[in-house]
């Protein structure tokens, strides 16, 4: 489709180029002609006056000589602007539609991903129910543990569908930007999941203000604390430290594990993607979507997300937002 679109769009291109060349060329060759005529009728005219003959022969010849000297320049050029013309209208049309292709590929392989994570849990929903119905000696405790499946899949689907809905929002959404203050928000958030996890650690803290929206960091810090969890040893720390770098400050969370591969590492914060590719595994249980919010989070604050890891090594991510000025205290 992409490829149809280019080569179309090229030939409008090229097209508008050829009018207006041959329009140019059209100008330039009568003007040309005439000053042509006219330089030589008045060098020439001297001779008029002692051969007349020869004055028309030799002025129907010089005439005739620059009038198709000017056609082959015409020609040459031309074909050399129609092919640069077109070269350069095949690149152009190739860089418009680049960033429509790769949205349009995008969506392509999200409703993909969405389809698949919805029927997942459909279709084990389906199957129980089946199995449940052509069973006629099917016990209380077996129908309570049936109810009990189907309210977790009802319950992932419910995750599933709220964390569609915040990306949609966030792709729309207008942040509302105040004076956040790290070192409470990640106690905060540290605290709240020391109920679930007390392996996770503040190492490093510091009086840091960001300009932001205080619930967005604090969802920030809680996917990157979940994705930690989920993906260290038990018996390991997780270790969360709040750094700055000129403008910017943040937090950086670091774990250990298995590490994440340099050639899974661009994609992580695709949405859906997982570096380990397994969709059933029940221990690490998600969609692939939190790191996709937390990437789609830090670019409506105008910051950076980034992360280091290797096969067999720990993983840092790291979040860095702008800094809340005294300036633009004085603005709001």
């Amino acid at each position: 489709m992409f490829r149809s679109a280019t080569v179309k769009l090229t030939a409008w291109y090229a097209g508008i180029i050829v009018v207006l060349s041959l329009l140019f060329s059209v100008v330039i060759y009568s003007t040309a002609s005439s000053e042509v005529n006219t330089r030589l009728t008045s060098i020439q005219r001297p001779i008029y006056y002692t051969d007349p003959a020869r004055f028309e022969d030799l002025r129907a010849t010089q005439l005739h000589k620059a009038e198709s000297n000017l056609m082959v320049s015409l020609i040459i050029t031309n074909v050399c602007i129609w092919v640069a013309g077109t070269v350069g209208s095949y690149y152009l049309a190739k860089r418009t539609l680049r960033p429509i292709q790769l949205a349009h590929e995008a969506q392509s392989r999200f409703t993909s991903d969405a389809s698949h994570e919805l029927r997942t849990p459909l279709a084990s929903m389906k199957t129980e129910v089946e199995v449940a119905l052509r069973d006629p000696e099917l016990s209380n405790d077996e129908l309570r543990e049936l109810l009990r499946s189907n309210l977790e899949e009802v319950d992932k689907l419910t995750a599933l569908s709220q964390n569609l809905l915040q990306l949609s929002r966030l792709d729309h959404e207008h942040i509302k930007r105040e004076r956040v203050e790290l070192d409470t928000t990640a106690k905060t958030v540290i605290e709240r999941f020391k109920k679930i996890s007390p392996r996770i650690e503040l190492t490093k803290t510091s009086k840091l203000y960001v300009r932001a929206n205080e619930s967005n960091v604090e969802q920030l810090l809680t996917i990157l604390l979940d994705n930690a969890v989920k993906y260290s040893p038990e018996d390991t720390t997780i270790h969360v430290a709040l750094i700055k770098r000129k403008t910017l400050a943040g937090f950086a969370v670091t774990n250990a594990g298995e590490g994440i591969p340099a050639d899974k590492l661009p994609h992580i914060f695709d949405r859906f993607y997982r570096a380990d590719t397994s969709r059933t595994n029940s221990s690490r249980s998600g969609f692939g979507l939190g790191l996709a919010l937390a990437k789609k989070i830090v670019e409506l604050h105008g910051g950076e997300l980034t992360v280091t890891s290797a096969k067999g090594k720990e993983t840092t991510f790291r979040v860095l937002l702008p800094i809340f000025s005294k300036n633009q205290a004085l603005h709001q």
